[in-house]
């Protein structure tokens, strides 16, 4: 009988996803754990090597540099070895590990604050900065990441999971992110790339239990009360480490909720007729939303103006917030200070009246060209007819220079030729035809 749709559907994935015969042996897995759990020796050395590289990275915001430093660091050893000890109840193997990571993060922080403390460049780049507030998403990275690792770690076929799990996760710059903290003294930061530190640890050590347990390792024998007791506290130290994390996020969130619903309210309220929008800042300090918006052009009544915006920002999810004004160069609100937006304003007006006198003097030249171009086609049947002598006509503008006096004089000059003799009264006539005609000053005609 054939097996009906939802078996073959079943059959396929586990098909699929099945390990059977892709892992090795537990005690091979082990094995491997336990070889980079030690931290002496050379290991503690290419450490501390890649700490100091992790921190000229951070320096000169180079992330090619940070990226080789995470592939040196031997850190992932003995977190992944404190998940399998939870795992299969090896107690002296978690407290090595424990310990071992303790004292790598120690020389780890030690090493890149003397660096921090000797660098002659001490400013703080993106790549430092997105260290010291970690988020939600950092603790689903280190717990996706962990996963990865022990199921490369268990896995005949490892590949390059490691070396990515270790760029990852990336548990190398929160310690150099710390050293800076301690050694220009801004505390936020050594906290801050701790918690991150902290955070990548313990979830990777807890993705690596949950792997463990799912390739059902077995483990030592040992007191039953005491291996739930290391659980629970492994549940505890997993929530309790999430929380503020899951604090930091809802204020990331507000922030961009914030910032988008800034920008649709300048985008949707703001377009005045000869006023623009030179620049904004929406932010949230001390609980409080603030919104500043810079405008350039023509002067609106500054009452009139933040009462009707300060009326609207309801309706884009800005109730509250603190809405201020600048036009001219000062703020339009009792609070705010004045800025140099003046300057601007006034250099940027200078530069529209330069450029706005050479568009007219060019738009003038091009205009007089092009009627000089189109000037005798269009009357030559005129011409026939009011003045049949002239047989063929050109009409230019030029320029006279005087060498006496040192003065250029531009003219309508109107050259002719002709059918017999052309005097001076018919000349004079065709002048001030012309001059009617094509609504042109003075016409000088030249005959051939």
């Amino acid at each position: 009988m054939k097996p009906n749709l939802a078996t073959r559907i079943s059959d396929f994935f586990v098909n699929y996803f099945s390990l059977n015969g892709q892992l090795v042996s537990q005690e091979q897995a082990e094995q491997n754990i336990r070889d980079g759990v030690s931290f002496r020796g050379t290991s503690i050395l290419i450490l501390i090597l890649a700490i100091l590289i992790a921190s000229l990275g951070l320096n000169t915001n180079s992330t090619a540099v940070i990226i080789g430093a995470m592939l040196i660091s031997p850190l992932m050893g003995p977190i992944i070895g404190v998940g399998l000890g939870v795992g299969i109840h090896d107690f002296e193997l978690i407290k090595r590990c424990v310990r071992n990571l303790l004292m790598a993060a120690v020389f780890s922080i030690i090493a890149s604050t003397l660096f921090f403390l000797i660098s002659p460049v001490n400013e703080q780049h993106s790549e430092l900065l997105a260290r010291t507030s970690p988020t939600i998403y950092d603790v689903l990275i280190g717990f996706v990441g962990g996963g990865a690792g022990i199921i490369a770690l268990g896995s005949t076929n490892k590949g390059n999971v490691i070396p990515g799990v270790a760029i990852a996760t990336a548990l190398m710059p929160p310690l150099c992110t710390a050293g800076y903290g301690l050694a220009t003294w801004q505390l936020n930061y050594f906290f801050g790339a701790t918690y991150l530190f902290i955070i990548n640890s313990i979830y990777i050590a807890f993705a690596t239990f949950i792997g463990v347990k799912l390739m059902k390792y077995k483990g030592l024998p040992a007191d039953s009360g005491r291996a739930r007791r290391v659980r629970r506290i492994v549940y505890t130290l997993a929530v309790l480490t999430m929380l503020p994390s899951i604090y930091l996020t809802y204020n990331m969130l507000r922030e961009s909720r914030f910032t988008m619903n800034a920008d649709r309210f300048i985008q949707h309220e703001c377009d005045f007729p000869g006023t623009q929008v030179l620049g904004r800042k929406a932010y949230i300090e001390h609980g409080e939303k603030h919104l500043v918006i810079t405008l350039i052009g023509r002067a609106l009544p500054p009452d009139s103006l933040h009462l009707a915006l300060a009326g609207r920002l309801k309706y884009y999810g800005l109730a509250g917030t603190d809405l201020s004004l600048i036009q001219g160069g000062a703020y339009e609100t009792d609070n705010d200070k004045p800025t140099a937006i003046s300057d601007i304003y006034a250099l940027t007006q200078a530069t529209i009246s330069h450029q706005q006198s050479v568009i007219d003097s060019l738009q003038a030249v091009l205009r007089i060209d092009r009627t000089s171009a189109i000037a005798a086609p269009e009357i030559s049947p005129e011409l026939k007819v009011l003045f049949p002598k002239i047989k063929d006509i050109a009409i230019t503008t030029t320029v006279f220079a005087s060498p006496a006096e040192q003065s250029v004089d531009t003219a309508n000059v109107a050259l002719i030729r002709t059918h017999g003799r052309f005097d001076h009264s018919e000349r004079t006539k065709l002048a001030e035809y012309l001059e009617t005609r094509l609504k042109l000053g003075k016409v000088e005609v030249v005959s051939l």
